[in-house]
């Protein structure tokens, strides 16, 4: 969600900019802008719409000069307009770029507006960019007036800052939204996202909240949030290129889908290649940890949610470890009973996520200590507020709605609840073996599932006309069946809701007509008799099932009833499976209805806000 790209060097820097925001559309955007000192003035060009209008923008007016900042928003304070756009500009003398949302921007515009300053846009953003200018008409120096602005701040900001008067300088500043630094040579960048610095370097500090750094051509100056002068670790990026290219597919949804045999091989290679669930899975510390834990609470949103309430089910059957799963945003507004022998699980695919973070740091105000972030972003805030991490392996994420992060979380989950009930002395050695052994199999049935895409592909064209789906399952299939509705709601627009199976006859039958597609994923386990009479109903009253079903499952298609059979049924690791055909049905129901698949409207990939 929104994203800054900023860079001070020897070269012209707006094609650098320009393509940093392409590699940041991904996030989920609405505008875009960037603002370049050039001599005597603040050249800036801003475009409502794609990256590419704004190329054409700035290609016509020969925009060009060694430092800039540049910026794709999305809509909080103010509309989708032009003049809400950043770069902001204040003073004709500086230009800020901003990520996250500033709270007390009401108290602070009522100040500016008292001190003689004009606003031009709805947006809490220009309120730094004026709160900025003000203190530095009393000291003239831009990393001053910036560490003296934001300590006026209450919010989470990621923000980058130039001044016409020190065109030698950019400084940036970070509290709660990612923000990570770019060194080059003779050269230096900044950025939300690595992906977007990737073209001009690999060489990135990740600032820490609270910091404000000062970046010239040829360094920088950091301070920490007491003001200490302090030097931050360099990670060499092990994000490629070319994981950030389509490749042969038509979309990244459809690139990421087909990616995850590999995805969850790379996740998994670990535990493979060691032959046993290991606690060093989890980091050094993890087998002390773990031997302290009496329960244990996930937090989690969106997608990442979902694959906790699937961990749920593995956590309690095989680790035989009581298990709760929140919402992010509401376990952290609640009053809830500590107990610190209780493991917090935080699940973010970019490990930023606002909300999760948040909840993070709420538990351990608690004193909960005991934490485990389960994350695909390596060095991102969650991991680093964490005791013990477990890093999926699923490369680069580009698609808005998640995929592959998804699937590869369910593997790390599942390997945390065979890890911990193996140190529970709830685990035989015999079962241990069948659970790697499915796990060896697992990338080779979900490659299987994926060949299903052309029969995926005609249940679609059932789906583009409707406006309203059901979705159903039970046990641990239940979240799988959330997992679909989200996947159709989010880039279909079609409207959906899934319930456990057994639910259907408690209210949701009142919706069942014949233009109410139920989807039903019925794998051949211990609940599929329970299943089968939950489709009995949905027929009884005209209505249309498509059911997901296992190879060795005994389902005849019929009028009303579609078929699909998925590999032969692989037990534990079920969920896993049956999560691809409603990732397929999503894409080409959306394909159908010609939707934007990788960027869906009013939806962002890295959720940074409240």
């Amino acid at each position: 969600m929104c994203g800054i790209v900023g860079a001070i060097a020897q070269r012209n820097v707006v094609p650098i900019l320009i393509e940093g925001l392409s590699r940041l559309e991904y996030r989920g955007y609405d505008s875009a802008g960037i603002a370049i000192l050039d001599g005597e003035n603040i050249k800036r060009v801003r475009a409502v719409g794609r990256v590419a209008e704004l190329q054409q923008k700035a290609a016509a007016e020969n925009l060009g000069g060694t430092v800039g900042i540049g910026h794709t928003r999305w809509a909080t304070h103010g509309g989708v307009t032009e003049s809400n756009a950043h770069p902001h500009v204040s003073g004709g003398e500086i230009a800020v770029v901003h990520n996250g949302i500033i709270e007390n921007h009401e108290e602070q515009r009522a100040r500016l507006k008292a001190l003689g300053y004009v606003f031009e846009s709805q947006t809490d953003t220009e309120v730094i960019a004026h709160l900025i200018h003000h203190h530095l008409k009393q000291n003239g120096d831009l990393f001053a007036a910036t560490r003296l602005a934001v300590a006026e701040l209450t919010g989470a900001y990621a923000i980058a800052v130039v001044n016409l008067r020190q065109p030698d300088i950019m400084v940036c500043a970070r509290q709660g939204c990612p923000l990570l630094i770019g060194l080059g040579d003779g050269e230096n960048f900044v950025a939300s996202d690595v992906s977007a610095v990737l073209s001009a370097t690999r060489r990135v500090i990740y600032m820490e909240d609270g910091d404000v750094a000062e970046l010239r051509q040829s360094g920088i100056r950091l301070l920490d949030n007491r003001g200490q002068a302090v030097e931050r670790k360099v990670h060499l990026s092990a994000v490629s290129l070319a994981s950030l290219e389509l490749g042969p597919y038509t979309h990244f949804m459809q690139k990421e889908i087909h990616e995850q045999p590999r995805a969850l091989t790379d996740t998994m290679e670990a535990v493979i290649d060691d032959g046993a669930f290991g606690t060093a899975l989890f980091g050094q510390d993890a087998a002390d940890v773990f031997a302290r834990v009496d329960s244990i609470l996930i937090l989690a949103a969106g997608t990442s949610y979902y694959a906790g309430l699937t961990a749920k089910y593995w956590l309690e059957s095989i680790a035989r470890i009581p298990t709760n799963v929140e919402i992010a945003s509401e376990y952290r507004y609640r009053a809830s009973v500590a107990n610190p022998r209780q493991l917090i699980i935080t699940i973010s695919q970019s490990g930023e996520t606002l909300d999760t973070m948040e909840a993070l740091k709420h538990a351990k105000s608690l004193g909960q200590e005991l934490t485990l972030a389960i994350c695909n972003v390596q060095e991102s805030a969650i991991p680093r507020a964490s005791r013990l991490v477990f890093y999926t392996r699923a490369g680069a994420e580009i698609g808005v709605a998640s995929t592959k992060a998804f699937t590869t979380q369910l593997v790390g989950l599942f390997v945390l609840a065979a890890t911990l009930a193996k140190q529970r002395g709830n685990l035989a050695p015999e079962q241990e073996q069948n659970f790697l052994d499915a796990l060896r199999h697992l990338p080779g049935s979900v490659q299987h599932a994926l060949n299903l895409e052309p029969q995926i592909r005609e249940w679609a064209r059932l789906f583009a006309d409707k406006h309203h789906a059901l979705f159903l399952g039970r046990g641990a299939h239940y979240p799988i069946a959330l997992e679909g509705a989200l996947k159709l709601k989010e880039i279909s627009y079609i409207h959906a809701e899934a319930y456990p199976a057994g639910e259907l006859k408690h209210g949701p039958l009142a919706l069942v007509d014949r233009d109410m597609p139920v989807v039903v994923i019925a794998p051949n386990d211990t609940l599929l008799e329970k299943v089968k009479s939950n489709m009995q109903e949905v027929s009884a009253r005209g209505g249309e099932l498509f059911v997901f079903a296992d190879l060795d499952s005994h389902f005849t298609a019929s009028e009303g009833v579609h078929v699909i059979r998925t590999p032969r049924h692989v037990g534990v690791l079920s969920p896993i499976l049956h999560t691809v055909p409603v990732q397929l049905l999503a894409y080409h129901a959306a394909l159908l209805k010609g939707n934007d698949v990788d960027k869906p409207r009013n939806l962002a990939k890295s959720v940074t806000v409240e």
